[in-house]
């Protein structure tokens, strides 16, 4: 599993500005080179914050996601995601 990778990923978003705007344009693109599962990859580009969650994911920083609305998430839309992944 490449949690870490992701965990990067989520950094570089609020860090790299250049980076953001790719995540934003084309995250497909932007992650091409990253060493994700396919089920992390699909799981990202969905928005899945949830499943993402349960694979190790740091919900701290998958919150810059929203934060710059990258793979379709919202402050409201990451929010309601990530609840479904407590119990």
């Amino acid at each position: 599993m490449s949690v870490l990778a992701l965990d990067r990923l989520f950094r570089e978003v609020l860090r790299d500005r250049a980076f953001r705007e790719r995540m934003q344009s084309d995250p497909a693109a932007a992650t091409a080179h990253l060493d994700l599962t396919d089920e992390e990859r699909q799981a990202l580009l969905a928005g899945d914050v949830a499943k993402l969650y349960g694979m190790g994911a740091n919900a701290f920083l998958m919150g810059y996601l929203c934060r710059f609305e990258v793979c379709g998430l919202t402050l409201p839309v990451y929010n309601e995601r990530i609840r479904s992944a407590r119990p």
